[in-house]
C-alpha cells in the first residue's frame, strides 16, 4: 500500500514540475515580448530612431543564446532546480533594472543582461521534463511547456500597450520583473528532479563531446535556426511595422499580435498530444508545419488592412509556432537524458542565433526598402530553408530508450514505466 501511495504521490508531482517549468518559462517570455510593443515607446523616451530598435532586440538575442549554453551545462552539472530558480529570479531583478534606464547605453546593457539569465531556463526545464516524463508522453508534456513562448506574446501585447497609455512603458517592465522574481524563488523551494534520468555517481562535470559530434542534433539546429527567424523576426518587428509601415493604429496592431500568439497556446499541446497519440513521424510533422509557415508568411506580406491581417493572424500563429514542441521532443531522443539540458541548451542556442540576427538585418531591410512587403518575404526565406536540414535529419536517430532500472512506476497515463533512483 505505502508503495502504491509513493507511486501516485510522484506521479501527481510531475504536473507540479511541469506546472513550475512552464510558468517560469512563460515570464521568460513575457519579458521578451515585451520589447515589441514597448520599442516605439522606449526609442522616443531615449531618443533612438526606428531603424536602431532593432540593436536591442539582438542585444537581448546575444545574451540569451550564451545562456542557452551555459544554463543546459550548469543543469546537467548542478542541477535543475537551481538552474531554472536562479534563471527566472535574476532575469526579473534586470528588467526592474531596465525599467530605470535613462540612456540608450544603459538599456542596451540591461537588455543583455536580462538575456544572459533569461536563456539558461529551457535547457533546465527540457531536463527536468525528461526526467518525469517517458517519452511516449513527452510531445504533450513539451506542448504544454512550449505554451509559454506565445503566452508570453499574448500577455505582452494584451498588457503592455494599456500600461503605456495609462502609465508608461517603465511600468510594464517593472510589474513583470516583480512577478519573475516571485516565481524563481517559488522554483527554488518546490522543484525537484525525476527518476526517469540517472546521474552517474562520480560524475562530475557532464562529458560534451559526443554531443559535439551528432550529425543529427547539429540538423536540428540548423532547421530550427531558419525556423526561429520567422518566427522572432515577426515578433520582434510585425506589431511595429504594422503601424509605421501600413498605418494601422497601435491596440489594433495589438490585437492581430495577441490572436497571432493566442492560437498557438492552444495548438501546441494539441499537436504534441496528436503526434504522441498516433506516433507520428516527427520528422515529417515539422517539414509540413515549416512549409505552411513559409506560406502563411508570404501571404501576410501582400496584407494591407486590419481585417486581412485578423484573417491570416490565426493559421500564421498556429504554423509559427507548433513546430517548437516537436522539435524539442527530439532532443533527449537524440542525445540521450543524462545530457538533455546540455543538448537542449546547445541546440536551442543555435536556434536563437535566428532570432539574435534577424531583427537588426529586418530593420536594415526596411530602413533600405520601405518596404513592409519586402521584409515579411526575407522572413519567409527562413521556415523554406529549414525545410533542407530537416529532409537529411534520418528518421531511425529520432528514437529513445530508457536504461535498464530496478522499478517500476506508472506515467501521467497510468501506464507502467520504467524508472530509476538518481539525483539531477
Amino acid at each position: 500500500m505505502a508503495a502504491i501511495s509513493t507511486a501516485a504521490s510522484g506521479t501527481r508531482y510531475r504536473w507540479v514540475v511541469l506546472v513550475l517549468c512552464w510558468a517560469a518559462f512563460t515570464m521568460t517570455s513575457v519579458d521578451r515580448a515585451t520589447w515589441g510593443p514597448a520599442a516605439g515607446s522606449v526609442g522616443d523616451d531615449l531618443g533612438v530612431a526606428v531603424a536602431g530598435l532593432g540593436l536591442f532586440a539582438t542585444t537581448y538575442y546575444i545574451g540569451y543564446v550564451l545562456s542557452n549554453v551555459v544554463g543546459g551545462f550548469v543543469a546537467d552539472w548542478v542541477g535543475s532546480r537551481v538552474t531554472v530558480g536562479l534563471s527566472i529570479l535574476l532575469s526579473g531583478g534586470f528588467m526592474l533594472a531596465f525599467g530605470e534606464a535613462d540612456t540608450r547605453t544603459m538599456g542596451l546593457l540591461f537588455q543583455a543582461c536580462i538575456g544572459l539569465c533569461a536563456g539558461a531556463e529551457l535547457g533546465a526545464g527540457v531536463k527536468l521534463i525528461t526526467s518525469w516524463f517517458v517519452p511516449e508522453r513527452r510531445g504533450f508534456a513539451m506542448g504544454v511547456f512550449m505554451t509559454a513562448t506565445s503566452l508570453g506574446l499574448v500577455i505582452a501585447n494584451a498588457v503592455v500597450p494599456t500600461l503605456i497609455a495609462s502609465h508608461s512603458w517603465r511600468t510594464s517592465y517593472h510589474l513583470f520583473g516583480v512577478i519573475s522574481m516571485v516565481l524563481g524563488v517559488l522554483c527554488l523551494i518546490l522543484l525537484r528532479p525525476g527518476r526517469l534520468v540517472v546521474r552517474e555517481k562520480g560524475s562530475g562535470r557532464p562529458d560534451l563531446r559526443p554531443l559535439l559530434h551528432n550529425r543529427s542534433l547539429l540538423l536540428l539546429g540548423l532547421a530550427g535556426f531558419c525556423a526561429l527567424w520567422g518566427t522572432y523576426g515577426f515578433v520582434t518587428w510585425s506589431n511595429l511595422l504594422m503601424v509605421k509601415g501600413i498605418g494601422i493604429d497601435p491596440v489594433e496592431a495589438g490585437t492581430v499580435v495577441v490572436i497571432f500568439g493566442a492560437v498557438a497556446v492552444a495548438s501546441k499541446p494539441v499537436i504534441g498530444f496528436i503526434g504522441d497519440a498516433l506516433g507520428l513521424s516527427r520528422k515529417n510533422l515539422t517539414i509540413a508545419i515549416l512549409a505552411t509557415f513559409a506560406v502563411c508568411l508570404i501571404a501576410f506580406s501582400f496584407a494591407n488592412t486590419v481585417t486581412q491581417f485578423l484573417w491570416i493572424a490565426p493559421v500564421l500563429g498556429i504554423a509559427a509556432y507548433v513546430y517548437s514542441p516537436v522539435m524539442l521532443a527530439m532532443i533527449p531522443a537524440l542525445s540521450g537524458g543524462q545530457l538533455a539540458g546540455s543538448a537542449a541548451g546547445g541546440v536551442n542556442a543555435f536556434w536563437q542565433l535566428g532570432s539574435t540576427i534577424v531583427p537588426t538585418v529586418v530593420g536594415l531591410v526596411y530602413g533600405a526598402t520601405g518596404s513592409f512587403q519586402v521584409v515579411f518575404l526575407v522572413l519567409a526565406a527562413g521556415p523554406l530553408l529549414g525545410i533542407v536540414p530537416m529532409l537529411g535529419l534520418r528518421t531511425a536517430d529520432i528514437h529513445e530508450h530508457l536504461p535498464p532500472t530496478a522499478s517500476t512506476d506508472s506515467d501521467c497515463t497510468g501506464r507502467p514505466l520504467l524508472a530509476t533512483k538518481g539525483k539531477d
